[in-house]
């Protein structure tokens, strides 16, 4: 016997009962389905039998990390729904996803086969007559040489390229019926858990859409076309280089290859940032660039690089930070936790940045605030600025989509660009890339190494920072008038010699720990790269240090 806390209250189990004959017993206690389990603060599948004395907490398909895995597991039943068709068909049909967009993700079909709506239909019913099987979504630990031999007969070329770089003897795969597959993380204990789900067309592919608020039905899909656009763009410019998975990039990385990537990479991003001030030039009538985005995507060096090539066209950029008119920090809004919302809208002194722009706009003489971080309060430095005729304000904060901000400003004066880390990269062809993830990573060596902030305490505010980017950021992105992705293919690969030893340091007792290894597992995937092979005006420099510009 074995003596479990459970909600409180403690427990005898049997040796030999499985987490999904706890899960069964709790499950009329939830609104949302468990679908997983942590147990003495370690993530455990369902299909796991108690192994000891211990705590147990249920998470549900609401909580992240149940999110996470019923969204994997309609991804592996969307497959071999996928491959089912195809073999009744008697066609060569494989479906890679490429990107998360809305509460879905965007798959596209390689092969001898069409998206259409019939095709869709058919894959539905498919899928779902899969889900009435209630088929056991099974976990095989097999060694690493195995895997690689498996995936090279199985046709799966991008699998085979990522396993060849793991270090780790063993691996495990997931299997409904004889189809197998590897996956990034954990799986439901079988396909009844995933009725949950809808296919929509879309571009040249077509949507796999999931829950959302509401955890037992399909969200409505509302894609940002715009984002897309850029999504797609960065995807084709990688499989023009031939690196469009973490394998890929390894092998680069291996073959010697990766300084020519860099050097592409870079002059590609400057070629974008020269088409974007060349456009800003060409329409003459524009006297501020208003820079919005979440967390971490490298406004302030992308404001700096824009005002450099702007020099070029001729014109005389102005940088200005939206920080600079936070109200005083006594002043500042609370949120629903009481502390501090820096993220709010009301956070800025709205009524004072609309005057001292109409001012410049009006060719007066404006003397510019600074905030002092430390104190809290903002100040007068006898900063004064005058708007002549090539002058331009270049406006770099997350509210600055937002028109509420800039109220009284002419639409016509103003351009509007949203910059975000947007990875191009997936894991392998089933397994996409979170850009969340790669924004967290960024963060985390920058705020370790300019803020003296430990991983630990980035990891327990990113909750919170993705909440203000869902209320004052996303839903303005798609008003901006040009989009810029700020991605480098080859970044985690850098980041990683960074990143590493900084998660190493968190505790295994602390609440962020199951973060942290699951960040390192993910950083595991890659080779890594010196940063002296980054150029010093790179968008990374910003977070890894050695800029040539002031960030």
């Amino acid at each position: 016997m074995y003596k479990l806390t459970i909600q409180g209250e403690e427990r005898e189990i049997s040796e030999g009962t499985s987490f999904l004959e706890l899960a069964q017993q709790y499950q009329p206690e939830y609104e949302d389905d468990i679908v997983l389990v942590l147990f003495n603060n370690k993530l455990r599948e369902l299909t796991k039998k108690v192994s000891g004395d211990g705590s147990v907490s249920f998470l549900t398909t609401r909580d992240q990390a149940g999110k996470k895995v019923y969204r994997r597991s309609v991804t592996l039943l969307m497959q071999r729904a996928v491959y089912n068709l195809a073999q009744k068909a008697g066609v060569d049909v494989r479906v890679r996803v490429m990107h998360s967009i809305s509460q879905a993700f965007y798959c596209e079909l390689v092969g001898e086969k069409q998206v259409t709506e019939a095709y869709l239909a058919d894959l539905k019913q498919e899928m779902m007559r899969l889900v009435e099987e209630k088929l056991p979504i099974l976990k095989k630990s097999i060694h690493t040489d195995d895997a690689v031999k498996l995936f090279h007969d199985l046709g799966m070329k991008d699998k085979e390229r990522l396993i060849r770089y793991r270090r780790s003897s063993r691996m495990n795969i997931y299997s409904i019926g004889h189809y197998v597959d590897y996956f990034y993380g954990y799986m439901v204990p079988d396909t009844g858990y995933l009725g949950y789900f809808d296919l929509q067309p879309y571009d040249e592919g077509f949507a796999l859409i999931f829950p959302d608020q509401d955890t037992k039905k399909a969200s409505e899909f509302r894609p940002p076309h715009k984002l897309f656009q850029v999504l797609k763009e960065s995807s084709h410019w990688g499989e023009m280089m031939g690196i469009h998975t973490v394998g890929a990039l390894n092998d680069a990385i291996s073959g010697g290859r990766i300084q020519d990537v860099i050097l592409v990479q870079e002059a590609l991003m400057e070629r974008r940032i020269g088409k974007i001030a060349e456009e800003i030039a060409a329409q003459g009538t524009k006297k501020f660039v208003m820079i919005a985005g979440p967390s971490s995507s490298g406004k302030t060096t992308f404001s700096h690089r824009l005002s450099i090539q702007l020099m070029a066209q001729g014109m005389h950029p102005h940088p200005i930070a939206l920080d600079d008119y936070y109200v005083n920090r006594v002043d500042t809004p609370r949120d629903e936790n009481g502390e501090y919302d820096y993220e709010c809208l009301e956070a800025l002194d709205i009524e004072l940045f609309n005057h001292d722009m109409t001012a410049l706009l009006n060719g007066e003489e404006v003397e510019m605030p600074t905030y002092n971080f430390k104190t809290g309060k903002r100040e007068y430095r006898g900063i004064k600025k005058r708007l002549l005729p090539n002058d331009i304000l270049v406006l770099e904060g997350i509210h600055g989509l937002n028109d509420q901000l800039s109220y009284s400003l002419p639409k016509s004066s103003k351009l509007k660009i949203y910059i975000s880390a947007l990875t191009q990269l997936g894991i392998d062809e089933h397994n996409n890339l979170p850009t969340t993830d790669g924004r967290l990573i960024r963060r985390m060596v920058r705020d370790a190494r300019t803020r003296n902030i430990t991983a630990q305490e980035t990891l327990a505010r990113w909750d919170s920072v993705r909440r203000g980017e869902e209320r004052h950021i996303f839903p303005f992105q798609e008003q901006a008038d040009l989009m810029f992705n700020s991605a480098l293919i080859y970044e985690i690969a850098v980041l990683k010699a960074y990143a590493e030893p900084l998660l190493f340091c968190i505790d295994r007792s602390s609440a962020e720990y199951l973060e942290a290894k699951r960040m390192l597992k993910f950083l595991d995937y890659f080779l890594p790269v010196p940063s002296e092979t980054v150029e010093r005006n790179s968008i990374l420099r910003e977070f890894i240090g050695g800029s040539c510009f002031q960030v």
